[in-house]
């Protein structure tokens, strides 16, 4: 079998099984109890921070791989690798607001993506399945948000 073709199917199989929390913890938001309202939120901050968090140590990861990246890539790509982790950290202090800070990260961490991925030589089709993936979690996120404000939280 084709190792290119593997690690497609692969990373695919495992990034859509990463959204399996972020779905169980919406539906929980929406459906369970509401006493356990609060639990379901805060579950779906952290795992968003550490989500968000991976995708930052992608680049640092990348940065040292890739050969042929300039400087000024190779610094920017540095900086940005663990901006993520500071945006998941803010949103922790943020209160109400950190699962829409959340949302933010990951959407600027698309859009980072989008120009870096091609400066690392990755294929096309992960920054196609960052793009699924992203939107998978947007939209999950804020169906949590709407789910606890429409149940009380």
């Amino acid at each position: 079998m084709n190792p290119h073709f593997l690690n497609k199917r692969l990373a695919h199989q495992l990034g859509f099984a990463g959204l399996l929390p972020f779905l169980l913890l919406m539906l929980g938001a929406w459906f369970a109890d509401t006493s356990w309202l609060g639990d379901f939120l805060r579950g779906q901050k952290a795992y968003a921070m550490v989500i968000l968090s991976f995708l930052g140590g992608v680049h640092w990861g990348a940065v040292m791989l890739c050969g042929t990246l300039s400087l000024s890539d190779t610094r920017k790509a540095l900086l940005w690798s663990v901006t993520p982790s500071l945006i998941a950290w803010i949103a922790t202090l943020s209160g109400g607001f950190g699962l829409g800070i959340l949302m933010g990260g990951f959407i600027a961490a698309l859009e980072v993506d989008k120009r870096m991925f091609r400066r690392y030589g990755m294929p096309g089709w992960l920054i196609r399945l960052r793009g699924r993936l992203t939107v998978a979690v947007v939209i999950l996120l804020a169906a949590t948000v709407i789910g606890a404000n429409l149940r009380g939280a």
